[in-house]
């Protein structure tokens, strides 16, 4: 009897794109879109922020902005869980992609218009929403394309990693420049446009090029299961209402202590996450030690996206305020240096795909990868240690950001894509969309983390600051680099 995989993977055309399902072109396009939007925002958004009201801006602190940022970015892909429960439990991953792409559409137009702080806050809630609704789920159709054994798997996931980066890649060009030059809510409304054009493109050609992945639900909700979750997701409602109506105007629920809460919660949530998962009768024994396999390469991915993630706040002020940007002959724009990373992962990652395929068994196992990738990212910070003496607080060239966002970028080309396909293979069946969400939550944990760590950030301080973070990710690389074959053998035949 065939298993369900086996029937969807049969519903799908399996080559037509550079030998990969065409499905997987539907969803390297909407991703591609959907990662246009929020980039495009993202690279404006810090300037937006802290900019005084006289150039456009709201006018708050960088401190202040930067933790914000980081916040935000948690809660992106802390709401992934919501995404991968709905998907797991009551839609499927197919039915809840274009809610979330209109709720990030919407999101992006309420800062269109002019505004204030609730304005940004508002905008938050709503990319934040459709974020999670959106993200998991294209990941997790992308590991339904391919069987757990077909070697085309990784490559499948760096060109899928591609099309997310070409969208990065232009948006800061595009959508920066009209930000910083006309206004941050003409920039705004090309996000808004950008995801609109996605949603358009998956709806036409979905249906033909993915066949049944994505339908399926793994884990159906029960009647009895939904009369409680109404009940409760009632009950929650009216308390966190009722919360905010007396926290907000007496000036209890701050910024200060938002951030402090979104912090705390960005590292309960996986440990609760992985603990539910481990214990629950649906996850097997085999199952349960992919799970522990997993654990180290959560906690490395943690420190990797602590990292990469500062090149949307740390790095954005660096340059914004200590790079050299007039090179005589063109003067650049700050929100530029946000395509850096996108630009070397479409060079870049094509040939990493190209590489896993051509070794086939022979590539380096996935914990050794990531070990590769977050001691690359660790040198990425100690390099910056060299301007930053040299200038002690001065201008320093752009030349250092370029090669500090080359170093982090190969190792994200070792651990991104590859941490998400290894996901998809080591998910317990039952938890197949949430364990997508659990690998988006590295991603909200290293954020969450960095709403704290920027506060320790500032021109005086950037030596020691870089110093530390550099070379505790390098030593993380290292432990797991020498544990590599123990957590290989718990992965219990995948790779």
């Amino acid at each position: 009897m065939k298993s369900r995989k086996e029937e969807i993977l049969e519903t799908i055309p399996q080559k037509g794109f550079f030998g990969h399902p065409k499905g997987l072109l539907t969803l390297f396009s909407i991703e591609f879109w959907e990662r246009f939007s929020y980039y495009g925002m993202r690279a404006v958004l810090i300037f937006y922020i802290y900019y005084e009201t006289t150039q456009g801006g709201l006018g708050l602190d960088k401190t202040t902005a930067a933790s914000i940022m980081s916040i935000y970015g948690s809660l992106v892909y802390m709401s992934t869980i919501l995404g991968g429960w709905l998907a797991d439990r009551i839609f499927g991953g197919r039915a809840t992609i274009i809610s979330g792409g209109i709720l990030i559409a919407l999101g992006h137009l309420a800062l269109s218009f002019p505004g204030s702080v609730t304005a940004l806050f508002v905008s938050m809630a709503l990319i934040i929403l459709g974020s999670g609704i959106l993200k998991p789920n294209l990941s997790n159709i992308v590991g339904d394309l391919y069987s757990k054994e077909d070697y085309r798997r990784d490559a499948g996931f760096s060109i899928f990693y591609t099309g997310a980066n070409a969208g990065a890649l232009i948006a800061p060009l595009i959508v920066g420049t009209i930000g910083q030059t006309y206004s941050f809510h003409y920039g705004f409304s090309l996000a808004a446009i950008g995801m609109v054009i996605g949603l358009i493109w998956y709806a036409v050609t979905s249906r033909k090029s993915l066949g049944e992945a994505g339908r399926y639900v793994p884990n159906p909700i029960t009647a009895t299961e939904k009369k409680k979750l109404i009940r409760w997701f009632s009950i929650g409602a009216i308390v966190i209402i009722a919360l905010l109506a007396i926290t907000i105007p007496t000036n209890i629920l701050t910024i200060d202590v938002f951030v402090n809460i979104v912090s705390i919660f960005g590292v309960l949530i996986p440990t609760a996450y992985f603990l539910v998962m481990y214990f629950s009768k649906k996850t097997t024994n085999v199952e349960k030690s992919r799970l522990l396999a997993y654990i180290p390469l959560f906690i490395t991915a943690i420190m990797f996206w602590s990292i990469q993630e500062q090149g949307s706040t740390i790095f954005a002020q660096i340059a914004d305020t200590q790079a050299k940007l007039d090179l005589g002959w063109i003067h650049i724009q700050s929100t530029w240096f946000q395509s850096i990373n996108p630009f070397y992962i479409v060079f870049f990652a094509p040939l990493f795909a190209v590489a896993w395929t051509k070794l086939g068994k022979k590539q380096p196992i996935t914990p050794v990868k990531f070990a590769i990738g977050v001691i690359l990212a660790g040198f990425s910070f100690l390099v910056m240690l060299i301007p930053f003496t040299a200038a002690n607080g001065g201008q320093i060239s752009a030349l250092w950001l370029v090669l500090s966002f080359f170093l982090v970028t190969m190792g994200e080309l070792f651990l991104s894509p590859v941490g998400a396909s290894a996901t998809t293979k080591l998910a317990p069946a039952a938890f197949a969309s949430q364990t997508m969400s659990v690998w988006y939550l590295s991603n909200a944990s290293a954020q969450a983390i960095n709403a704290q760590l920027v506060q320790f950030y500032s021109i005086d301080t950037q030596v020691n600051y870089f110093m530390i973070i550099g070379v505790v990710s390098v030593i993380i690389g290292i432990v797991l680099w020498l544990f590599s074959k123990k957590i290989h053998a718990f992965m219990r035949g995948i790779d």
